[in-house]
């Protein structure tokens, strides 16, 4: 499978500048009467700020400005609605499907469905275990070297001495959550880090916040670093740790993934100690690859968008300028 990575900012901007003129264009093939691209798009739901912002992003580069016909449906991470809605789409008749998967497995039924319907799927954000010619191509973040750039720094400044980590895992067998975790246990294997415990939080703050509660309830103030799969359940964490009447960021560091603005100001405010940016901006990438799909032009099924990370005197330099 080829792999094609867009590194930075510009790259990116580059891209979306691309993708927008070409969907104005429109000829892609499929769509209405009208000339608009159909497009169901199956969102997880909006457990994070960074869905909301990945949402926002979908819904301004599917719009009928860029000639689409958007049909949006969320699953509140439910998989068997998600299922249920590319099934809806499909008998709806649309030119297009994009997914945001909740887990990885459990797509084969559905998707070779689409296939035989000869609607093209495109991926976003996570991925599936399904056979890679049940989908026309996917786009999103390399999850597990998010997972080790953020391991690498944790091994780098706190893996010399003893050190007692709790993790906030993402949704249960969802790729963001296991390659994650992945990543991280490799980048930090030979160190003096130890897990004392590994949780899922949903990717949701009150779920976040409930899960570190229970961890402060259990070790106490022996935890000194916390790895959390989202900023949400950072955020979370953090309001647990100050009802504990302890500090974050001091008393219990923290690591997390993301980079959306609240998490960012927390990083600033020195709450959180580095983050690793999850772009969630990939509405015109995504346009962009139904547009190539209808039109039998894919060259990369595979788009990976290059992540950043932050200390909190990087985040305070870029914080004005960054759009989510």
């Amino acid at each position: 499978m080829k792999k094609k990575r867009l590194i930075g900012g510009l790259a990116v901007a580059a891209t979306l500048a691309l993708a927008a003129t070409g969907c104005a264009g429109g000829g892609a093939g499929g769509g209405d009467e009208g000339g608009l691209i159909t497009v169901g798009f199956a969102q997880t739901g909006s457990e994070s700020g960074w869905r909301a912002a990945n949402t926002e992003s979908m819904k301004a580069a599917f719009s009928e400005e860029n000639g689409f016909e958007l049909i949006f449906n969320a699953a509140d991470n439910k998989i068997e609605a998600q299922i249920a809605a590319v099934r809806s789409f499909i008998n709806q008749g649309v030119d297009a499907i994009v997914i945001a998967p909740i887990v990885e497995d459990g797509w084969d039924d559905v998707l070779t469905e689409a296939k035989e319907a000869g609607i093209p799927v495109i991926l976003e954000d996570r991925t599936v275990s399904a056979s890679e010619d049940l989908y026309a191509a996917w786009v999103g973040l390399d999850f597990r070297k998010e997972g080790v750039i953020a391991g690498e720094w944790a091994a780098e400044n706190y893996g010399s001495t003893p050190t007692n980590m709790v993790v906030l895992e993402g949704t249960t067998g969802s790729a963001p959550a296991n390659d994650r975790a992945e990543g991280f246990a490799e980048a930090i294997k030979g160190t003096q880090i130890t897990v004392l415990d590994s949780q899922t939080g949903e990717f949701t703050r009150a779920n976040g916040k409930t899960v570190m509660e229970g961890f402060l309830q259990k070790y106490g103030d022996t935890i000194d670093l916390v790895y959390a799969h989202n900023d949400d359940m950072a955020l979370g964490a953090i309001d647990a740790i100050e009802a504990a009447g302890l500090k974050p960021g001091e008393d219990i560091k923290i690591i997390s993934i993301d980079a959306v603005k609240d998490g960012m100001l927390a990083l600033i405010d020195g709450k959180i100690n580095f983050i690793v940016e999850c772009n969630p901006l990939l509405g015109e990438l995504a346009a962009q690859l139904v547009k190539d799909a209808l039109a039998g032009s894919i060259s990369e099924r595979v788009v990976y968008v290059e992540d950043q990370s932050f200390t909190p005197e990087q985040a305070a330099e870029v914080i004005d300028e960054r759009l989510y």
